[in-house]
């Protein structure tokens, strides 16, 4: 698994939009704006070639997302448990609907700036013993943009019903790898949780072409 090649069918992304923009007023954060585009549409666009099928998880009537044609994928546990649970429903989507799938690539929906070779530099750190392979920089793990064997999803199912909630924690049970990417001239993995962030990646993003 060291050598970061595997046939893009094999691996699918789950887009985590479970996070409401409350620090920008409500409503759901995959929709907001940026450069005339929601989150949602950048990070589908900065994915979808890296991989062989895109859902959302997200709860709520499906049909705010209609424009994307995704999967919609509700929690499978209730009172909203976090990202987990939404990296599981992908998972168990991935064992339904895409049986050859053997990697899930997690990424959550307020990162419009994510790496064009995210899945490829993902895919060249696992190995036997760390499977799991997460993103970092600038001296930050960034747990949720992750790449995770679909076969874990039983184990993440229990984990869940024991209590566990923490991302991190969960991969470290199963061995994860990281793969550190440069933070300049600018942060891939910024995340936009309030307006002022949001203001401050359209003054970066919009001079290099990137929204």
């Amino acid at each position: 698994m060291a050598d970061g090649q595997a046939p893009v069918a094999v691996i699918l992304a789950v887009i985590l939009a479970g996070g409401l923009a409350t620090r920008m007023g409500g409503g759901d954060k995959a929709l907001v704006q940026l450069g005339g585009q929601a989150l949602l549409g950048h990070v589908l666009g900065r994915i979808a070639s890296q991989v062989g099928a895109v859902a959302l998880s997200a709860n709520g009537d499906p049909a705010r997302f209609a424009t994307w044609g995704l999967p919609v994928l509700a929690d499978p546990l209730p009172d909203f448990p976090g990202p987990l649970a939404g990296i599981l429903a992908g998972m168990r989507w991935a064992q339904a609907e895409h049986p050859q799938a053997e990697l899930l690539l997690s990424v959550p929906t307020d990162t419009p700036l994510l790496p064009v070779d995210l899945v490829s530099r993902l895919l060249a750190v696992r190995t036997a013993a760390a499977p799991i392979a997460c993103a970092a920089s600038g001296g930050r793990s960034h747990p949720v943009v992750a790449l995770w064997p679909v076969g874990l999803a039983d184990a993440l199912a229990g984990a869940l019903a024991d209590g566990v909630h923490g991302v991190a924690r969960f991969a470290a049970r199963h061995g994860v790898a990281v793969a550190a990417f440069s933070a300049e001239p600018y942060d891939p993995f910024v995340n936009i949780n309030d307006s002022h962030a949001l203001a401050a990646v359209s003054l970066l993003a919009a001079p290099l072409g990137l929204v």
